[in-house]
């Protein structure tokens, strides 16, 4: 097993990188304005070692997040008071959730996984990154990078297309 691991990461490194070899958005566009399902795959451990912690940081504009629980594992929110304040369900909204962290479970270097929680997007289109920490039994992965334009990166935040949306309203 660890030969084709070896030999898939040989091949990747020929090829620049590769998609399964980071965290990415199971869709990674979305109509501006509208609730989105933000499903971060989580491909690896680190270096060999199994995941314990992931820990995402919601972009600026992004409202609402609610993560979904996973079974073997704890779910944390920091929250953050907004600059602006908006209305939620007839409710002023001061403070909103800015990282979920999902801590203490296990998933094991060979296996793939999920983390998801829905969240309101911006209005505006334009492309947000969502900077993941995976913190391993043995090291960790920052993936916060932001390439430039045509540019690929060692540790590249998942990235989202929010694409222009005319009727951005009030949708579940």
């Amino acid at each position: 097993m660890n030969m084709i691991r070896h030999l898939l990461l040989a091949a990747c490194a020929g090829m620049g990188a590769c998609a399964w070899a980071h965290p990415s958005f199971d869709v990674p566009e979305a109509k501006a304005g509208s609730y989105y399902k933000a499903v971060i795959k989580i491909g690896h451990g680190c270096d060999g070692s199994a995941t314990r912690s992931i820990e995402v940081t919601i972009p600026e504009g992004v409202l609402g997040a609610h993560p979904m629980p996973k079974a073997g594992w704890q779910l944390k929110v920091e929250k953050a008071p907004l600059a602006k304040p908006y209305d939620s369900h007839g409710k002023t909204i001061k403070e909103d959730v800015r990282r979920v962290i999902w801590e203490g479970g296990s998933l094991p270097n060979d296996f793939y996984d999920e983390f998801v929680m829905q969240v309101k997007l911006p209005v505006e289109a334009g492309t947000l990154y969502w900077p993941v920490k995976q913190l391993c039994e043995q090291g960790e992965h920052d993936w916060r990078e932001i390439p430039a334009a045509g540019e690929k990166s060692a540790h590249p935040a998942p990235k989202l297309t929010v694409l222009p949306n005319e009727h951005a309203g009030h949708a579940h």
